[in-house]
């Protein structure tokens, strides 16, 4: 089989890490460092409407009761919540995060297990799997194509992957609005409220690697060369993008 070259989901952002080594180490820890003060900064910054909007963005992408769910990309398990609220058990619910951090201060449902380990190379069975999120967490990983193959692997033919993320808003002033707010106002409320020094930094980062990212189109035609088909992006408020995708049955 001839190997593809890795699609970076947005360019090097060098005011941060230097390499592609670089960019690991900086994310591992700046996570770890930031872990106690995540749920606190992003409940703010969404003034307080992240669960409600998950849950809803979950159903959305056919997430039912009785599926097995891999939440890729943890965190602090709040996608996995509300993953295990639809599906019916945290005992439905398996995660896998590189951040020893942000594990140590997650909150996570009664049953649900964790893994540690990489988007692109899951430490999980093929086809073990009925549903996989993952929760604003694309941004980070290394290559699109590498995850969205080893999100096909995992999926059981019929699942379903769900990849919710924020996108820069196509209009120039409102992605002005939306760039003073997170890369300038929401650091500011990092400082004040947060207890780590970095917390700053990575909403800053936060906002950079949004508007570096690749377009939506390209996310979803690197999805379909994966071997998924019937997929689809739902957009809300002009920013938060749920991507699904669906395995074909065998």
């Amino acid at each position: 089989m001839k190997e593809m070259n890795p699609v970076a989901p947005h360019r090097p952002l060098t005011e941060y890490y230097a390499d592609e080594a670089g960019r690991h180490r900086w994310l591992r820890r700046v996570f770890d460092t930031t872990a106690v003060d995540y749920d606190r900064v992003e409940s703010l910054m969404a003034f307080g409407s992240g669960p409600w909007y998950r849950r809803q963005a979950l159903q959305r992408a056919g997430l039912t009761h009785g599926m097995q769910v891999l939440d890729v990309g943890t965190g602090t398990g709040l996608t996995a919540i509300e993953a295990a609220r639809l599906s019916g058990s945290g005992g439905n619910v398996t995660g896998v995060e590189p951040s020893i951090g942000m594990l140590a201060h997650a909150h996570l449902p009664d049953g649900m297990r964790v893994i540690e380990g990489y988007a692109e190379a899951l430490p999980v069975a093929d086809q073990s799997c009925d549903f996989v999120s993952m929760g604003y967490a694309l941004r980070h990983v290394p290559d699109l194509r590498a995850v969205f193959g080893e999100f096909y692997r995992v999926l059981r033919p019929g699942g379903r992957a769900c990849v919710l993320e924020i996108t820069r808003p196509a209009g120039a002033y409102a992605a002005r609005c939306l760039r003073i707010y997170m890369r300038h106002l929401v650091p500011i409320l990092a400082r004040i409220v947060g207890r780590s020094r970095d917390m700053p930094q990575l909403m800053r980062y936060y906002w950079d690697s949004i508007e570096a990212c690749v377009p939506p189109q390209q996310v979803i035609e690197e999805l379909r060369a994966a071997g998924f088909t019937q997929v689809t992006r739902h957009v809300v408020l002009g920013i938060f993008s749920e991507y699904v995708a669906i395995k074909g049955e065998a």
